[in-house]
This record gives C-alpha cells, sequence and structure tokens, in this order.
C-alpha cells in the first residue's frame, strides 16, 4: 500500500511539474530582437568595400573610420566567438582574399 502511494504521489508532482510548462495558446510572439539589441555597427555605410581585396591597407582604413568601436575581420576557417556584439562590426572575407560583407554582431 505504502508503494502504492508513493508512486501516486510522485506521479501526480511530475504532472504537475510537467503542466507547469503548457502553452495557454494565448501567448504572445516577442519581437526577434529586443530594441535595446538592434544591430548598430553601421555596417550599411561599408557596402562600398564589398568585393574589394581584404589587403592590409583596405581593412586599416575600415578601422579608421570606426574609431575605437569593435570590429572583427573572419575569414574562412577562422574561429568566432558565439557573443552577441550589436556594436561590432564583423568583416566577412571569402576564400578568393575579397570582402564578402559586413554583418552586426
Amino acid at each position: 500500500m505504502k508503494t502504492r502511494l508513493t508512486a501516486t504521489i510522485t506521479l501526480a508532482t511530475a504532472l504537475f511539474a510537467l503542466s507547469a510548462c503548457a502553452s495557454t495558446g494565448n501567448d504572445k510572439v516577442a519581437d526577434a530582437t529586443p530594441p535595446s539589441m538592434e544591430p548598430s555597427c553601421g555596417a550599411e555605410q561599408f557596402a562600398s568595400y564589398v568585393g574589394q581585396p581584404a589587403s592590409d591597407e583596405v581593412i586599416a582604413a575600415i578601422t579608421a573610420s570606426r574609431g575605437d568601436k569593435p570590429m572583427r575581420v573572419i575569414t574562412p576557417g577562422s574561429a568566432v566567438t558565439m557573443d552577441y556584439r550589436p556594436d561590432r562590426l564583423n568583416v566577412q572575407v571569402g576564400d578568393d582574399g575579397k570582402i564578402k560583407g559586413f554583418t552586426c554582431t
């Protein structure tokens, strides 16, 4: 009898815990990116560099125009962190050594 009571209590506890995770269907979908996390690195202003070689001179010019704002150059096979920084400019470089594009993360 004690085993049956223990099993019943365990089952009731598990069901109660699972019910807390259930959706009511009234949940609103939040915006994908909160306003404070919107990309703000100014990637669009560097569009003229797309297709140019990622030479030291070109990267230096981009860096100089950014001032002390964060930036990283991502080449094929390079390791990058997964942290999200909306103010950081990523310079994407292709296998051919040319700039493919810019992103904010």
